[in-house]
């Protein structure tokens, strides 16, 4: 494959890492643009091997400029119903790797789309990240089953939010909120039996109750 170069524009990059408080290096490619560049990059990594991808999701995720996480993490999503369980272990690493809420819950989605594909390991999954010291991952035990509707295991998401239902951390408070928020529009009722027993932050209630 071709190697991704994403070219770079100054003007363009000051407001996309002030946006993202300057924790990151932009390039400054707007994400349309950026989709057009990538867009055969992405399309080639169907005919490579798992490995080969692990590989070169490592590669540009390890870049300096913000855009290369973000077409690493697109990287997988493309290709993660071909992943192994061992697969999302080994990712985990990257995971870790220049965290920021647009990482983060990029990377949930690419757990989330796994555990669609395997549900019956949805639990494995989700023991990846609920015990975890950074927060970020409990983050990602939180919403993990977003999408799930029916099918979100109740006792996995109880134990994600009480877990750290008295966590101060912003995005912690926030990931409480719109994992509820979303499974309100499947069972309204056990969001609110919930919302009722337990003591929620003000920010996760405001989060949560947005369709009760």
């Amino acid at each position: 494959m071709d190697e991704l170069i994403f070219p770079k524009n100054e003007e363009q990059a000051v407001p996309m890492e002030k946006y993202m408080k300057n924790h990151f290096p932009f390039a400054g490619v707007p994400k349309p643009e950026r989709a057009r560049l990538q867009k055969m990059f992405l399309a080639q990594s169907k005919q490579l091997e798992v490995a080969e991808i692990l590989s070169l999701a490592k590669k540009y995720y390890r870049k300096s400029e913000r855009e290369y996480q973000y077409v690493a993490i697109e990287l997988i999503q493309l290709n993660v119903k071909r992943l192994a369980f061992s697969d999302l272990v080994t990712l985990l690493s990257l995971v870790q790797e220049k965290e920021w809420w647009d990482s983060i819950d990029s990377w949930r989605k690419v757990y989330t789309t796994w555990c669609k594909a395997h549900p019956d390991q949805l639990e494995q999954v989700f023991n990846l990240f609920i015990q975890q010291e950074d927060f970020w991952l409990r983050r990602i035990a939180i919403t993990l089953q977003l999408g799930l509707k029916e099918k979100v295991n109740q006792s996995l998401l109880k134990k994600a939010i009480l877990q750290d239902i008295k966590t101060k951390e912003f995005f912690i408070q926030k990931g409480i909120g719109w994992a509820l928020r979303d499974y309100s529009k499947t069972n309204p009722g056990w969001v609110k039996d919930l919302l009722e027993h337990e003591t929620f932050s003000k920010l996760a209630v405001r989060e949560a109750s947005k369709y009760l």
